[in-house]
């Protein structure tokens, strides 16, 4: 089996993927994620992503049941490649404040980008299917990183904090909160920064 192939169940049965196939679904995914953005998740049906595909029903259904199944995968791709990008930007050197500095820039650009943001489509969904665990997972995984690079700075004397997990918890209500007024009210990057230097002054010891 090389590389780029992959296996799969679908409906109970072993499905191998070659590479034309892990192709076309990666297509899929780009292509749906696209019709996420504009559409959020409510207003998304199956017969949407068949013609943004420019495939046959038939063909979407070969690798996805339904719009929740293929959301899902998408977010799990984003988070994918966000973690990638997180980790190849880490060097040795590296200290806690320097890697808290750049997962808290990540989070920054998300929250500023205007075009290609799932946002909308992760909230609808899970308000509109009483499914919280896409979100409470985001967050979880968020706070666990944020925790540990807490416990890390507090080794190396970078960073004092009586209790890690809280200010990990408060760091990503923080977040979580910006994320809802980017959608409503709006959000500016002064707006993003000034509440991103708050975090850091609150962690920091002054030499």
């Amino acid at each position: 089996m090389g590389q780029a192939d992959d296996v799969t169940i679908k409906e109970g049965i072993w499905v191998f993927m070659g590479e034309k196939s892990l192709q076309k679904k990666q297509y899929i995914l780009e292509t749906a994620r696209r019709v996420f953005v504009e559409k959020g998740y409510k207003n998304v049906t199956m017969k949407d992503i068949v013609e943004a595909c420019d495939i046959s029903r038939g063909g979407l259904y070969l690798y996805f049941g339904s719009t929740e199944e293929i959301l899902l995968a998408v977010l799990q791709q984003d988070a994918d490649e966000t973690d990638d990008v997180f980790s190849n930007n880490i060097t040795q050197d590296d200290s806690a404040a320097d890697i808290l500095t750049l997962f808290l820039k990540e989070q920054k650009k998300e929250l500023l980008r205007k075009k290609n943001n799932l946002t909308m489509a992760v909230y609808e969904y899970a308000f509109e299917n009483k499914k919280n665990e896409v979100l409470r997972k985001q967050f979880e995984a968020g706070a666990r990183v944020i925790e540990k690079l807490i416990e890390s700075g507090i080794s190396s004397g970078e960073f004092y904090c009586e209790d890690p997990k809280g200010a990990a918890d408060n760091i990503m209500y923080v977040l979580e909160g910006m994320k809802i007024n980017s959608l409503t009210i709006g959000i500016t990057e002064a707006m993003v920064d000034e509440q991103l230097l708050y975090i850091m002054q609150g962690l920091i010891i002054e030499m």
